[in-house]
């Protein structure tokens, strides 16, 4: 178990109910059943009391642990005859972003998302999540294809922000990302986004301008990074804190502004910690949401999509 910053407390008696167990392998003689059963039960009461009031910093913390389920494991549980589509038919393929067909609770869908993989080899080949200009344009080529054949979009969203490079930008980040917002607007057919860790910027947008959209417990979406918006408005990137308040890019303020429709309830102390679990609840939101769209036209749901980004912002303002 990874354990984050707030968490060192609980790993300590979590540790402790371990070594005991570990001592009691080692001599068979030995029972201490009774007092690691004892260290669990305050172990529970801990990790309950931590997450019960985690403040915004902390839910960054959540979301961005290496441990939490990725795209590539959303797409392995929840989805079967996955067939991935490899690059924009341009430039390169993108293994930061995922896509292509397959089917969930077997309708044929396609299926996009961001992954940032899940140790040093991994993460590295997939840049951290961070897309390119060649995965929005690989994003797009598989929004079209949906589009053709009337085949919902599910999108994964978990990045922490496009990739900032030379080269991106030689290519042309900020139009691809215009130009993959522009196309999940046009589509004809439901598009469905789930925050699964990190929503980080144009980054985001470009694949959750969605009909329904909705959130992890303790997933975060935000139109800049702590880090980044503390170094930009007091100088002093420690101020992240402060700027994680302000920024207002938990599920719960998001849901009271009206940017996101639902939050998924995570298993307690995250994610990260029952990972099946969190799977099976993101199963369970996106049936729902595409239940709720099934059937509609396709100028029904590109004026529905519309219509919600220009109402965003306009209610719990004084929240």
């Amino acid at each position: 178990m990874n354990y984050l910053e707030f968490e060192k407390p609980l790993a300590e008696i979590e540790g402790k109910a371990e070594e005991l167990r570990a001592m009691a392998r080692a001599n068979k003689e030995m029972d201490v059943e009774k007092e690691a059963a004892a260290l669990d039960r305050k172990a529970e009461t801990m990790l309950r009391d931590l997450y019960k009031g985690l403040t915004p910093w902390q839910k960054c913390l959540v979301a961005r642990h290496p441990d939490r389920p990725h795209c590539k494991d959303y797409i392995d549980a929840l989805f079967s005859e996955y067939t991935p589509l490899a690059g924009d038919r341009n430039f390169a393929d993108d293994h930061a972003v995922m896509g292509g067909l397959a089917r969930f609770n077997d309708q044929p869908v396609v299926v996009i998302g961001h992954e940032k993989g899940n140790d040093t080899k991994s993460r590295i080949e997939r840049n951290f999540g961070m897309a390119r200009p060649e995965g929005y344009r690989k994003a797009i080529r598989l929004m079209d294809l949906a589009d053709r054949f009337r085949l919902p979009v599910i999108s994964l969203v978990d990045t922490p922000g496009a990739y900032p490079g030379k080269g991106a930008e030689e290519r042309g980040q900020a139009e691809a990302i215009a130009r993959s917002t522009e196309k999940c607007l046009q589509i004809g057919v439901p598009l469905v986004a789930v925050i699964i860790g990190e929503g980080g910027s144009g980054g985001a947008v470009a694949f959750a301008t969605a009909n329904r959209i909705a959130m992890l417990e303790h997933s975060i979406y935000s139109v800049i990074s702590p880090e980044g918006c503390a170094s930009i408005l007091w100088k002093d990137a420690e101020k992240m804190r402060e700027a994680a308040e302000a920024l207002r890019l938990t599920a719960q303020d998001l849901q009271r502004l009206g940017v996101i429709d639902r939050i998924i309830k995570e298993p307690l102390g995250g994610a990260q910690r029952a990972a099946k679990e969190a799977v099976d609840a993101v199963g369970k939101a996106l049936e729902a949401m595409l239940k709720e769209l099934a059937g509609r036209k396709p100028e029904a749901l590109v004026r529905d999509r519309r219509q919600k980004f220009l109402d965003m912002g306009t209610k719990g303002l004084a929240a």
